[in-house]
């Protein structure tokens, strides 16, 4: 995979990659930028909800369980001085549908973790990863309704 970033001007870049998309990249105007894009370290945690997203909503659909919403979040922690790295992270799952199997959803969870997600796999060899899940029901009201929350540490 190549990727590669194009100045603009001041702290704005234009950033790419092999599918050829095009995301801008900014800086808070507290450092000079002018607020006009994502940032890079905002960039690494969306790459890693969207990579174990994409695992779990398939392995899901493949144990045929009915999912009507799905949501990833990714909460980081810094460290407090340069270069900021992340300390620590808990991606947090929210499954929405009908007759959703909580065991299904956990060993989801789990095979994106230890076997399919690289961008999960690289970040727990540097920081503690903790995963959340929340299950929703969708009832006859149309309106889901918190069934089931808990987390884990991937073995």
């Amino acid at each position: 995979m190549d990727a590669k970033v194009t100045w603009d001007h001041g702290l704005t870049f234009k950033g790419s990659a092999d599918t050829n998309f095009v995301v801008p990249l900014g800086a808070s105007a507290s450092v000079g930028g002018d607020e006009d894009g994502f940032r890079p370290m905002e960039l690494l945690a969306t790459g890693l909800a969207g990579c174990t997203a994409m695992d779990v909503i398939s392995i899901l659909t493949k144990k045929k369980q009915e999912v009507t919403a799905f949501e990833v979040s990714v909460h980081t922690e810094q460290a407090p001085d340069y270069p900021k790295v992340f300390s620590s992270a808990v991606i947090e799952y929210h499954v929405t549908g009908k007759n959703i199997d909580e065991e299904s959803v956990r060993r989801s969870i789990e095979l994106s973790a230890v076997r399919y997600c690289p961008a999960q796999a690289m970040f727990a060899k540097i920081m503690p990863i903790r995963l959340v899940y929340h299950i929703y029901e969708v009832g006859e009201t149309g309106q889901p309704r918190l069934l089931k929350s808990s987390d884990f540490v991937p073995a």
